[in-house]
């Protein structure tokens, strides 16, 4: 675990604080020092819950993957109960680096470290340590435990000593993510997009769709989201009449960032509209894959939820997709893509990849793009921040939420 930054950092932070001028955008400092970015790790990133990936990614006992959340690497595995477990992917000896591939089964249902072959079971229970002395106790050399929690298909995890409540997720989830049968799905692609750029500018770019004109046509198309909401209310109705009519109760919430409760971690689901005619996130509006979870017919909408700081989700009621957003370093920034889709669905006969993946493909590469450029000109010494306009208030929140618990 990096060391805490110093009074120094601070200092500086509560300077930029002081600085900020309400409804604009953040000061070149808390985009570009890389202190506040150490700050920003011990203060927001370590304290909140993130999402890992989806259950389907370890589904039988030795079942894993890695993941690494601001340097921190982690293991993902399904335990000889089919609990899910998340282990820091350090060995208890010297240190060394456990786990070196991506994902896999652990052969023997154990993880062996490479350099002095102590030996772990999938709960992360030392099992074997070669050549310790006698009276040598085991039992206080396991791999160490992170709060793992798998709520609808999805696995969250927490660095936190004390983890934030999970109360307002789990009715975030039970209004969307379990309406769309996410339970039942499986992960039919995955990518990931290294964008060179400070992790907020990342989330807040995903928050606001005011740039969808200018930079997304594909997704303007159909996704009336992209227009000011004023714009859009008898169109939302409509969606919501017809989601009743098909007998679906899909709920919105707002408790997200400041909205979130003393002590709970923050959550929040919106639903919008597709332009007549659509039904999914396709180039042309039209189905990709079989209906999921409660929905007997296509309602013509979305659904949109986050949960905490990072982690970003869509639903159709065809396909999901979880968006992950991973600070490495105050100027890298890793955001993966996950599609989900049915968990009986068939590749090339209920579905067919590339157009599955193909919009969000699009939009993920012009993300990164406008992103990077975002970046480069807020590296600039004569960058001053902006307003915000009423189309980005869900980016304005974030950033309040953020300065809020810098605090």
């Amino acid at each position: 675990m990096r060391a805490a930054p110093g009074p120094w950092a601070s200092d500086r932070c509560a300077q930029a604080i002081a600085a900020q001028r309400p409804g604009h955008a953040l000061s070149r400092e808390l985009y570009c020092n890389a202190d506040l970015f150490e700050r920003e790790v011990q203060r927001l990133i370590l304290r909140h819950w993130h999402c890992a990936g989806h259950q389907s990614q370890v589904r039988e006992p030795g079942d894993f993957f890695t993941i690494d959340i601001c340097g921190e690497s982690l293991i993902i595995v399904c335990a000889q109960d089919r609990r899910v477990h998340a282990l820091h992917n350090v060995c208890r000896h010297r240190g060394s680096r456990v786990c070196t591939e991506p994902a896999g089964h652990a052969r023997g249902g154990m993880f062996v470290c490479p350099y002095h072959a102590w030996s772990y079971g999938l709960d992360g229970g030392l099992r074997a340590a070669r050549h310790m002395p006698a009276g040598f106790d085991r039992s206080a050399y396991g791999l160490k435990p992170l709060h793992t929690k798998v709520m609808d298909g999805l696995i969250f995890v927490s660095l936190a000593e004390t983890p934030l409540g999970l109360e307002h997720v789990e009715a975030a989830l039970a209004g969307s993510a379990r309406i769309y049968g996410w339970a039942q799905a499986k992960v039919a692609h995955r990518a990931t997009y290294a964008v060179n750029a400070n992790w907020k500018l990342a989330v807040e770019n995903y928050m606001e769709c005011y740039h969808c004109g200018p930079a997304h046509a594909e997704y303007s198309r159909f996704h009336l989201y992209a227009r000011p909401a004023a714009l859009n209310r008898e169109a939302d109705e409509r969606v919501r009449q017809r989601a009743r009519t098909l007998g679906l109760t899909i709920e919105e919430l707002d408790r997200w960032g400041l909205n979130a409760r003393p002590g709970q971690e923050a959550a929040g689901s919106v639903r919008s509209a597709l332009a007549d005619g659509a039904v999914s996130g396709s180039e042309d509006g039209r189905p990709l894959a079989p209906l999921m979870g409660q929905f007997p017919d296509y309602d013509g909408g979305v659904t949109f939820f986050d949960v905490g700081l990072t982690s970003s989700f869509l639903a159709y009621p065809d396909h999901g997709l979880i968006y992950r957003f991973i600070p490495r370093t105050v100027h890298s920034t890793d955001m993966e893509v996950i599609w989900l889709v049915r968990d009986d669905a068939r590749i090339s006969v209920d579905y067919d990849l590339e157009r599955l993946t193909w919009l969000w493909k699009v939009t993920s590469v012009a993300d990164k793009r406008i992103i990077e450029l975002n970046q480069q000109g807020i590296n600039s010494r004569f960058y001053e921040p902006g307003p915000y306009s009423p189309m980005e208030q869900h980016t304005r929140h974030f950033v309040e939420w953020v300065l809020a618990e810098l605090r």
